[in-house]
């Protein structure tokens, strides 16, 4: 089933998603929002600090001057 910009389900055919829309436009059903971002950032903090903690200083230095490299577009020794 398609989902909305927000992660919420919609029907998948086009009679069946202009009809939820028009119910939620007239206030027939109430739309349901899940807020994923906070579950989104919860992993992200989890996942920054094990990727720091394993890899090594000489590796984060690689990481960091490849993506110098990348923005400013030229060679960082």
């Amino acid at each position: 089933m398609p989902k909305g910009p927000k992660g919420q389900k919609r029907p998948a055919d086009v009679i069946g998603n202009a009809i939820t829309v028009a119910k939620i436009a007239t206030g027939e059903i109430e739309e349901s929002a899940t807020d994923t971002k906070e579950y989104a950032r919860e992993g992200g903090r989890k996942g920054g600090r094990l990727r720091a903690e394993r890899i090594s200083p000489a590796r984060r230095s690689e990481i960091a001057r490849k993506a110098a490299e990348a923005r400013w577009g030229k060679k960082i020794s």
